[in-house]
């Protein structure tokens, strides 16, 4: 009995230390965070951008970070998984459309709708089949291409942009890198085969938008987005795009040894920073700490064995960016991102 006894109170004691560290470990307290943020309705829903408030984007962003977050880290309350889906699909239009697009309201409508497919696959149940493949049937209709009047010669032929009503030419509006690498993502996600025309198209994109140094820069359609301004042969390469090339390069079914890759990577692991997204210059330096969350994310996917320094995780379990250029304050998003970056691999 006296062995019992003490081999009860060690395993107690561990019991109790492993416990303490989950409490302390930053992981299991953002995600505890952003679950407690979620609404009656089954959203998440921003408290710091109007933009944001109806929660139609911003829900599959904070859904799919958790959705990364295993049980046995934190269980994941009861009902929430289904609420924030059906929240999802309420919001869901006849086309398979996630999102508002209207003329006072964009909720980049092509962002969350990748982001829900993926989160739909993250799930791992075969009922949302139906719902994934309206989704897809939808991302395919707002990729630019022949169906909607683009010609391979067109910078943004093969692209995607922010969604809503369908652009034909000379009007793309805006088309940019990231938007086209999330449905590049949910569309591998869903199935959708590296032989697919899609792909191919989304190649011509993605090489228009990669320059001879292997870095990528956001948009050859819309140069005022390109964040870390020109060089005497065009666009400037920067992190976050850079990332975002290589993730969709990867989703387009590039194989790690292409040169697109390998010369995307080595200017990654060449130019990384920690704690900011690098590739800009000290006139762009407020976009390099601006988007430090969503590099820290992007190359967490892309090259997990980076480090990375996040800000200092408040008492609540969040995070948030000082620098609010990119709305990166919003603990939601904030918060979000960081999760992906520490449930990465090790």
């Amino acid at each position: 009995m006296q062995i019992d006894r003490r081999t009860f109170l060690l395993a107690s004691l561990a019991a109790s230390a492993c416990a303490r560290r989950n409490d302390d470990d930053p992981l299991p307290r953002a995600a505890r965070f952003l679950w407690a943020q979620q609404a009656a309705d089954g959203g998440f829903h921003s408290t710091s951008y109007g933009l944001l408030r109806s929660g139609q984007s911003l829900t599959p962003l904070v859904l799919g970070a958790l959705l990364r977050v295993p049980g046995t880290i934190v269980p994941r309350p009861a009902g929430a998984v289904d609420r924030a889906l059906a929240f999802i699909t309420a919001h869901t239009n006849a086309d398979g459309a996630v999102g508002r697009m209207e003329a006072t309201a964009e909720d980049y409508p092509n962002y969350a709708t990748a982001l829900t497919i993926s989160a739909f696959v993250r799930t791992g149940s075969s009922g949302w089949s139906d719902d994934i493949a309206s989704m897809v049937a939808q991302l395919r209709m707002q990729q630019f291409s022949e169906a909607n009047g683009w010609e391979p010669q067109h910078p943004a032929y093969g692209g995607w942009g922010m969604g809503g009503p369908i652009h034909r030419p000379p009007d793309a509006g805006h088309v940019d890198l990231s938007m086209t690498r999330f449905v590049l993502e949910a569309l591998r996600a869903s199935g959708v085969p590296a032989s697919d025309a899609a792909m191919a198209r989304a190649l011509v994109f993605l090489d228009r938008s990669q320059n001879p140094d292997g870095g990528f820069y956001f948009s050859p359609v819309n140069p005022g987005l390109n964040k870390a301004g020109e060089t005497g042969a065009g666009f400037a390469s920067y992190g976050t795009a850079t990332a975002d090339g290589v993730l969709a390069l990867r989703a387009s079914g590039v194989p790690e040894s292409d040169d697109r890759i390998v010369k995307g990577v080595q200017w990654l692991e060449s130019h990384h920073q920690a704690d900011r997204a690098p590739g800009f210059g000290d006139a762009q330096d407020s976009w390099s700490t601006g988007l430090r969350f969503y590099y820290a994310s992007a190359i967490a996917h892309a090259l997990p064995g980076l480090p990375v320094q996040l800000p200092p995780q408040a008492h609540d379990g969040s995070f948030r960016n000082a620098n609010s250029l990119v709305k990166e304050d919003d603990p939601l998003i904030a918060t979000a991102f960081a999760v992906h970056v520490l449930a990465r691999p090790t």
